[in-house]
């Protein structure tokens, strides 16, 4: 088997445009309008673009008051990837799926619970809206590093969760705090 080729940087910062995918990028601005005031901050916003495999940093926080975005790695559930091949076949709504949902969200309350400091998720579409339920939330996680990417050619799988890089996960859940939009889907 060949080796993958190396991940690119965990964090990477750069124009919005240059960073999302446009039509997932649309999407999520689109549901951002459409949930008007659920969303009561709308200075940051993520998008995980889960079409890209989990060695690609896929988790894009972007600033909407400068146009620009930083990239980060994110994990995807388990449930969503059966043989582990870094892909994320498919997306799961239901309870004990282990899978990662597709949606909007709305973050919610920072807490500090058992994978340390963490944000709950409440699912604001049909495709994601047991997400609370099922303790769908944003968290660090050990198996989501670049040397992770590069030894293993994917990260390791969440139970569903946005698990991301311990090293990112300051930056994003400052950013990102309670009562701001992650739209996940694949572009």
């Amino acid at each position: 088997m060949a080796k993958p080729a190396p991940a690119r940087t965990a964090q990477q910062r750069g124009p919005i445009g240059a960073r999302v995918n446009p039509a997932l990028l649309r999407r999520a601005l689109d549901a951002l309008e459409r949930l008007g005031g659920r969303i009561p901050h709308r200075d940051f916003v993520g998008v995980a673009d889960f079409s890209l495999p989990s060695r690609t940093p896929r988790f894009h926080l972007l600033d909407l008051a400068d146009g620009s975005a930083t990239t980060h790695l994110v994990a995807h559930g388990r449930g969503s990837d059966p043989a582990h091949t870094g892909w994320l076949e498919r997306f799961s709504n239901e309870m004990f799926s282990h899978a990662t949902s597709a949606g909007a969200y709305l973050t919610a309350e920072l807490y500090v619970g058992e994978h340390g400091r963490s944000m709950r998720l409440d699912g604001l579409d049909p495709t994601n809206d047991n997400a609370a339920s099922r303790a769908i939330v944003v968290h660090g996680a050990w198996y989501v590093s670049e040397e992770i990417a590069a030894q293993h050619g994917v990260l390791g799988r969440s139970e569903g969760c946005l698990a991301v890089a311990a090293s990112s996960l300051g930056e994003i859940l400052d950013r990102l705090g309670p009562g701001r939009l992650i739209y996940a889907d694949k572009a």
